[in-house]
């Protein structure tokens, strides 16, 4: 039976972030499948095991499966790990890297499966959506779920200032406090995010500004899936992995488009009538059942026995570079030309 790593810088609060709470909530899910580590390689701590030990123990290739997922730093990780068995788990794409040949990609949604597809185009692809905490799906007020109406949720609308953009800040919010709404702009830890999330109406998500200024993409877009688990009706940008789940006017509703007063009719009526806001029952259990931990282990399960069942010693498959297929196709047309150049002749 395999053994599993996943690789962390640490887990300690500088590294705390949304890739690493994918990153132990994974974990913590496929060691029901296979033998399975966190394994630090930055920051040496007393309950991990770590890269630099471990490497000297086991030489390559091993029988280790070893998971890569930290953004700008999985190109160095897999020089260090190269002639090992090593799979990249894709959070957010943009980073630029390229992967060497036969290195399969995860990949946690369609906007990054659909990145990879065209850079990686040989490599082994799979997507294994990342699943949402039991928390949210035990403990969130939503439709059958001991709904919280209106007039039982104190807060009429919750925004979390990390990721939100300038317009939500500093238009949106103050022209709804001004008509007498109750924002609150969420901005340090919260020791229970289910119960801020049960007691609020509506929930704002913008992120689209803060990912391009960093060149990135939304790798998977929990928030608003989470909000909706809790009953919140979601109003969110569209970008990246956050068409994964959210269909426009059917299960969220796009915010920053057409006019500020626009946004502002739209968020108070459904702060006066959440339900008619909300996606339906149906439609909303099929999405959180989509992203439930047996849903992600079932993918996980058969994204590894994919690639037990791949030959080893045979030379990969490698993807055709960029500047000859441009190349080849000038080529062509040249040729193209000259052919009918002659045919006039």
């Amino acid at each position: 039976m395999r053994r599993v790593f996943f690789l962390v810088p640490g887990t300690i609060d500088r590294y705390r972030c949304g890739g690493l709470s994918v990153a132990l909530h994974t974990a913590r899910l496929v060691n029901r499948l296979l033998p399975t580590d966190l394994v630090t390689y930055r920051t040496r701590q007393d309950d991990y095991l770590f890269l630099d030990d471990l490497l000297q123990q086991e030489p390559a290739p091993g029988e280790t499966l070893w998971v890569v997922s930290w953004g700008f730093e999985v190109p160095k990780l897999l020089r260090r790990l190269r002639g090992r068995h090593v799979i990249y788990h894709a959070h957010s794409s943009g980073y630029g890297f390229d992967l060497p040949s036969g290195v399969p990609v995860f990949a946690v949604s369609r906007n990054t499966l659909g990145y990879w597809a065209d850079r990686a185009p040989r490599n082994p692809l799979f997507l294994v959506p990342n699943a949402l905490e039991p928390h949210w799906l035990e403990r969130g007020a939503r439709l059958g779920v001991a709904v919280a109406e209106a007039g039982d949720r104190s807060i009429d609308v919750l925004v979390q200032e990390r990721k939100s953009s300038r317009y939500v800040l500093g238009q949106l919010v103050p022209a709804l406090r001004k008509l007498g709404l109750k924002v609150v702009v969420q901005s340090g830890w919260v020791e229970d995010l289910v119960a801020l999330f049960n007691a609020s109406k509506v929930y704002i998500y913008d992120s689209a500004e803060y990912w391009r200024s960093n060149g990135l993409s939304e790798g998977f877009g929990l928030p608003p899936l989470e909000a909706m688990a809790c009953g919140c009706v979601v109003f969110s940008s569209f970008n990246h992995a956050l068409a994964d789940t959210l269909e426009p006017s059917v299960v969220g509703h796009q915010i920053g488009c057409g006019s500020l007063a626009w946004d502002v009719r739209r968020i108070c009526e459904s702060v006066r009538e959440p339900s008619a806001w909300r996606p339906t029952q149906e439609r909303l259990n099929q999405l959180l059942s989509e992203h439930t931990e047996t849903a992600l282990m079932s993918r996980w399960r058969s994204a590894l026995a994919a690639i037990e069942t791949m030959p080893s010693d045979e030379v990969p498959l490698r993807r055709s570079p960029t500047f000859l297929l441009r190349f080849n196709r000038k080529v062509g047309r040249i040729l193209r030309f000259l052919r009918r150049l002659i045919s006039r002749c």
